[in-house]
């Protein structure tokens, strides 16, 4: 419930716990948030490549980062974030896609997404193993 008594979006709750499970940090250029800098929610795999609306597919981001991503992949905006002197959180966006490619395995369908996945996936494994950031 919200202060007024009503029920949060599903938007909101899903905001709400990728905050409690990645921190109330941006993934992406590790701004903490605050009233000036409000998290949002970024897609791993964008919408417009095929990513789900679910919790596995989404990270907490500023607006900025959120706006400035826009449907680059997660491992080249991880890099790019690195070239700006910025403190992603690599293993944050590793585990969302461990998770994502868990949930659509159990799901199902997410073809797109499923190709999308496998992809950065191959990409954090040719670094070592190391996700960017760490």
């Amino acid at each position: 419930m919200t202060a007024d008594g009503s029920r949060p979006s599903p938007r909101a709750a899903r905001l709400r716990q990728a905050v409690e499970r990645d921190g109330d940090r941006c993934v992406w250029c590790g701004r903490a948030f605050t009233a000036l800098v409000r998290p949002t929610r970024d897609h791993l795999v964008p919408r417009a490549k095929g990513g789900p609306s679910w919790l596995e597919n989404e990270v907490p981001a500023c607006r900025r980062c959120n706006g400035e991503r826009g449907h680059r992949g997660a491992v080249d905006w991880l890099e790019e974030c690195e070239r700006r002197g910025w403190a992603p959180d690599g293993a944050a966006v590793a585990r969302a896609l461990a998770a994502l490619d868990r949930a659509i395995g159990e799901r199902g369908g997410q073809r797109r997404a499923r190709v999308a996945v496998a992809a950065q996936q191959r990409r954090l494994a040719r670094r070592g193993g190391r996700p960017p950031g760490d």
